[in-house]
């Protein structure tokens, strides 16, 4: 295990290249602290919201890594599509400083596919095993990353986001999924992945084949984050997705619309 110590790159092909070195990117202050006392409002009324409902919200995984890790009252709240429940996510996945980053790794044209929110509770919020995001949602150029937008700070103890620098390389691995476990999971315990602390207006960007996971939440403090994932407008997602396709134009053109997909019905 090793902490990530942060060298603030400058540039589109710095970031760039950092992106396809490593398989993720660390950008510090996307968004300064004007900003971040709107999304962490917004944050904080969505999830009262959710509390207040009687929906399942309870997004803890099953399996045996998890159960090696968890306790019994572990939670993690949870909800797809924030900008469906308040325009200042909207306005925050708009924003030049974070659509300048996902261009740089992306290209001109961004496609959101999905947001997600995730509370991990003080004490008591599971964690996520190892795993790639990849079988959940596969693009046929394989473009899908996903932005974590830090409205809390995240530390080690908070349950921040650990990663195998440079596994994203090792492209689709068949049941990785994370519940499930494979040679390759068993080879790459999370306890040895790479640590990334992150600080409130941090966004990390990992790509959907990079292994990642987090630990428990064992700190007094509530660890918040925002996941968008997105994908180059030129790419179209495979059969198997199992989460909401927005489609929703970030920045450019969506190559692979159509009149059909345009109109139908969002589940």
């Amino acid at each position: 295990m090793s902490l990530e110590t942060i060298t603030p790159v400058a540039n589109a092909s710095d970031i760039r290249a950092a992106f396809e070195r490593d398989g993720y990117y660390h950008a510090k202050g996307v968004f300064d602290a004007a900003a971040l006392q709107q999304i962490e409002g917004s944050y904080d009324a969505i999830v009262r919201q959710l509390l207040s409902s009687e929906d399942r919200i309870d997004a803890t995984w099953d399996g045996s890594e998890t159960a090696k890790l968890a306790r019994a009252d572990d939670v993690i709240l949870h909800t797809h599509n924030v900008q469906r429940y308040s325009r200042t996510w909207l306005d925050a996945f708009l924003a030049p400083s974070f659509l300048g980053v996902v261009g740089a790794i992306l290209g001109p044209d961004i496609i959101l596919h999905h947001s997600e929110l995730f509370q991990k509770p003080s004490e008591n919020g599971p964690p996520f095993p190892m795993h790639q995001d990849w079988p959940y949602f596969p693009t046929a150029n394989d473009s899908m990353i996903a932005g974590i937008i830090h409205v809390s700070d995240a530390t080690d103890e908070m349950g921040c986001l650990r990663v195998y620098s440079g596994s994203h390389r090792w492209g689709r691995i068949e049941g990785a999924n994370g519940p499930a476990q494979n040679d390759v999971l068993d080879a790459h315990p999370i306890e040895d992945a790479n640590v990334i602390e992150a600080e409130a207006g941090d966004v990390i960007f990992i790509h959907y084949f990079t292994l990642h996971g987090s630990m428990p939440n064992r700190s007094d403090k509530t660890r918040k984050s925002i996941l968008c994932q997105l994908y180059a407008g030129d790419d179209h997602i495979e059969a198997g997705n199992e989460h909401p396709d927005e489609q929703l134009v970030l920045r450019g053109w969506n190559h692979h619309i159509s009149r059909e997909a345009a109109g139908k019905a969002k589940s």
